[in-house]
């Protein structure tokens, strides 16, 4: 027995003797274990069953008012607009206009040596350019109104009528800065087209162009009206469009801008295009602003409006910070013509606008546009701001010259 258990006990021993030297030279074994079993029981006693959920009061909200709209009526609508067409296309016409000038040549030419070999006739130095655009008869009278880029600098313009007429126009009158033209043709049984108030015209509108786009002939497009009272564009001096998506090319220039019912609303005259083509963003200049262009250049030879004589700018932070500007909104003035209106009524440049006519002033053009509506010799007074304090002048309104006077434009 006794040599049967020999065997068995000899591994023990060295087991444990084993044993004894590890803990003695490593010691952190026994530190890793208890933390490991520390661990353990901290996670048990760290479980815990699940809160409670608190329940929430209920809000207290009624469900917001909202407004249903009614049932969309699809019904037959307006399936053509054939008879607005037809009453308003015959009193669209077609503009040809056309000039000499000199043809480029070589300085060679003019030297006695080649003059006799070549000659001098100077009509065949000369060639003829020719542009094409649209106009609408506005009266029985023969008068048209067309846009003055159109005719601009011409020597004859020539009117074709839908019905196969033609004929040789004559300039009434012209005015750049709205970029519009009066012309008169004597012919019988002219058509006219009916003049639409404007300001009653809408945005979602129908819109109808008439032109002669590219020279194919008379061509009708549709859209509506995108906005209206656009400015600031840059086109004219002075801007009111109406604005369009009624597809507009080169030669629609002057035609009509017309409603569902065959009524002018406004005279094609500019597109934004990066192609030259249409884009869908077109401008009209409006019949209001139109007529009363008309009667001035039939009626006086020129267009009469209200001036002072300065120019003016929007007050900007850089600018109010530059000029040292610590005041209420308004437009500052920039410069001011010698003898002008303003001058003899003691504006100054760096003067502060703040009113005119007891009206805010807070841009501008849109002042520039309200003071040419106003009749020349007409007392006007005008609230200002200068060195901290406010003070009012009476101004008489003088009438803005033909041609631009320094300052350049625009001014009021």
């Amino acid at each position: 027995m006794r040599r049967f258990l020999v065997p068995l006990i000899w591994p023990v021993v060295c087991g444990v003797l084993l044993a004894l030297v590890l803990l003695d030279h490593m010691p952190q074994i026994i530190d890793s274990g208890d933390r490991l079993a520390g661990s353990s029981q901290q996670d048990q006693s760290v479980a815990a069953p699940p809160a409670m959920q608190v329940a929430t009061p209920p809000v207290q909200r009624t469900p917001p008012v909202t407004r249903d709209a009614t049932p969309l009526q699809r019904g037959p609508g307006t399936a053509s607009y054939s008879d607005a067409v037809q009453k308003a296309a015959p009193a669209v016409v077609n503009v040809y206009s056309s000039r000499l000038v000199e043809r480029d040549h070589h300085p060679l030419m003019s030297d006695p040596f080649f003059e006799q070999f070549f000659g001098n006739s100077r009509s065949g130095r000369r060639r003829m350019l020719s542009s094409l655009g649209s106009g609408v008869i506005v009266s029985d009278e023969g008068y048209i109104l067309t846009n003055n880029h159109v005719i601009s600098g011409a020597d004859e313009v020539q009117i074709a009528l839908r019905d196969g007429r033609e004929t040789l126009a004559t300039v009434i009158g012209t005015d750049p800065e709205t970029d519009l033209a009066v012309l008169k043709i004597d012919l019988d049984n002219l058509p006219v087209i009916d003049l639409a108030d404007a300001t009653n015209t809408r945005v979602g509108d129908i819109a109808l162009a008439i032109g002669n786009p590219f020279g194919v002939g008379q061509t009708v497009t549709m859209g509506i009206i995108s906005a209206t009272g656009r400015n600031h564009l840059g086109l004219n001096a002075y801007e009111d469009f109406i604005q369009t998506d009624a597809a507009i090319n080169p030669g629609n220039s002057g035609g009509a801008l017309v409603n569902a019912e065959g009524a002018l609303v406004g005279i094609n005259t500019a597109i934004f295009s990066r192609t030259g083509g249409s884009q869908g963003i077109g401008f009209a200049i409006p019949t209001n602003l139109a007529h009363g262009i008309l009667n001035d250049l039939v009626t006086r030879g020129r267009v009469v409006r209200g001036w002072l004589g300065i120019e003016a700018r929007e007050v900007s932070s850089s600018l109010a910070s530059s000029l040292d500007i610590n005041a209420p909104r308004g437009v500052v003035v920039s410069d001011v013509v010698e003898g002008g209106p303003a001058a003899q009524a003691g504006i100054r440049v760096g003067d502060l606008i703040l009113s005119i006519d007891g009206k805010p002033l807070l841009d501008a053009q849109t002042a520039m546009v309200d003071i040419a509506e106003i009749e020349p010799g007409k007392q006007l007074p005008v609230e200002l701001y200068r060195s901290g304090k406010r003070f009012g002048v009476n101004v008489s309104v003088g009438e803005r010259p033909s041609r631009p006077v320094s300052p350049a434009q625009p001014e009021s």
